[in-house]
């Protein structure tokens, strides 16, 4: 759907909207007492819905704005209470640093716990079939890569763990106050209010929640996911497929100090018939894994003994793809069959990340890749943000990043239309969030969604086209240094 509609159409969308809202709702409110009013309510507690709100309390613009929360789990037992450095969480994400930038701008970052982030910079990515090689160093950039940019920042990313940028925010906001949370609460109905002596909340969406209460929202801002019931409340489609693929994740100690020796912090990626897989740098001798490739081969990988699977990840990044398919028809052994076979293999240890020894107990898990987009992010009075307007596959480790760069766009947008005197819910105020996010993220995802394709191809021509594309491009300083800013999100 177009971000920008005729008055016909949108006469004819907020009809369908009404209706299908109607729809939508499971239960009315039973409760005859008059619902809470509120100008914004957030629905999801994750990062992207905790940025949005943290953003909105930091802006003189909208600091008095009513705002709610609505979370169906304990925030309070979603902070993060593990403070030792030899135990990290198995859901990590690449936070760029026009990430960090906002997350400071907005008063959140000095709540983070430094000491479990971890900045790298610089990456190794590499064809598994081919071996033709992309670096990726902001060490050996300069500014003969874009001459017209005074400077380069040094760092591609942070590796953070999900739960200390939740803590994070959730600590920021409740030094800010003004929130008002509702958690643990489940949203049990949504449907359009209703006309009374006082207001007119026949545009405004109504929710009922698992503790009675109701409330009625100016903005409903959706964060709640890809199957989200904001999203599904405004009629919103969202298109898109199963990759039929599932992402591995681990936690892994590495060898000696691992990358705690070493001020210069590399994140390894080897592309593999089957997927990507991906080793990123915590603090000491610490990493995090993300290995995408087929169901029945994550399944095989998740009941491998932990001397098993550790060899496999070591294998993953040494040994050929034929190695790999015969090492996945294997039971059990791979530990003996892999140091074997690593005796008859040259590889180059420069370029590859160190030896894992030992991968974290119970860090091991899968989660199905899909790739989702919602038609439109607005709807009258309806906001989406983070996954519930979009999933990515994670090979280019930008879904949180969108997620808050849509956090970051929706809080100017409301500010925008409170400095204006506009009504925050109208969908035309809301149009300029519209416009802004959807092209970015629908360019993301489609290079990341060929990319993909493009790897997966294990024979035939393309194979050696896309080795000299790949060369090409480690050689081209200009179009290596746009990819450099686009990683790090500054391009």
């Amino acid at each position: 759907m177009p971000p920008r509609l005729s008055l016909q159409v949108h006469g004819a969308r907020s009809r369908a909207f009404t209706i299908r809202a109607q729809l939508y709702a499971h239960q009315r409110c039973a409760s005859t007492s008059a619902p809470e009013i509120y100008d914004v309510v957030c629905v999801g507690g994750g990062p992207a819905g905790l940025s949005l709100l943290a953003g909105l309390r930091a802006s003189k613009a909208t600091s008095n704005l009513k705002i709610a929360l609505i979370e169906s789990q304990d925030l309070q037992k979603n902070r993060q209470h593990n403070t030792t450095l030899d135990v990290f969480s198995n859901r990590c994400s690449s936070l760029t640093p026009a990430s960090v930038k906002n997350l400071q701008e907005i008063g959140a970052w000095s709540h983070v716990n430094n000491a479990r982030v971890q900045p790298y910079q610089e990456m190794q990515v590499w064809d598994g079939v081919t071996d033709s090689r992309i670096s990726f160093d902001w060490s050996s950039a300069t500014n003969s890569f874009a001459p017209h940019q005074p400077s380069q920042p040094s760092i591609i990313a942070y590796m953070i763990e999900n739960i200390n940028i939740t803590t994070t925010l959730l600590s920021h906001l409740s030094v800010l106050s003004g929130v008002t949370t509702f958690s643990p609460a489940r949203v049990e109905s949504i449907e359009l209010g209703q006309e009374t002596a006082d207001l007119d909340l026949r545009s405004w969406p109504m929710l009922t929640l698992s503790n009675g209460k109701t409330l009625a929202a100016r903005l409903l801002v959706g964060a709640d996911g890809a199957n989200s019931p904001v999203r599904a409340f405004a009629g919103i489609p969202s298109r898109g497929f199963d990759y039929n693929r599932h992402g591995v994740v681990a936690t892994l100690r590495l060898e000696g100090l691992g990358w705690g020796g070493e001020a210069h912090k590399i994140a390894y990626q080897r592309f593999l018939p089957t997927g990507p897989v991906a080793m990123l740098p915590l603090p000491g001798n610490m990493a995090s894994l993300v290995w995408s490739t087929v169901p029945e081969r994550a399944s095989r990988l998740k009941s491998l003994s932990s001397e098993d699977f550790v060899a496999m990840v070591n294998a993953a990044f040494r040994l050929s793809t034929v190695d790999l398919e015969f090492l996945h028809t294997l039971p059990e052994g791979q530990q003996k069959e892999v140091a074997w076979r690593e005796q008859h293999t040259p590889v180059n240890n420069r370029n590859i990340p160190m030896k894992v020894v030992s991968v974290q107990e119970g860090s091991v898990a899968s989660f199905p890749l899909k790739m989702r987009h919602a038609d439109t992010y607005t709807g009258e009075r309806v906001a989406l943000v983070g996954d519930a307007a979009h999933t990515i596959h994670p090979l280019a480790g930008q879904g949180l990043n969108q997620g808050q760069a849509d956090a970051a766009s929706l809080v100017r947008t409301i500010k925008s239309a409170v400095l204006n005197g506009q009504d925050i819910g109208a969908q035309l105020s809301l149009e300029s969030y519209n416009n802004e996010r959807y092209a970015e993220n629908n360019a993301l995802l489609g290079v990341c969604d060929k990319l993909h394709r493009l790897y997966s191809v294990e024979s035939g021509p393309i194979v050696p086209l896309r080795s000299l594309g790949l060369k090409a491009v480690d050689m081209m300083g200009p179009l290596k240094g746009f990819l450099m800013r686009r990683a790090a999100g500054t391009g």
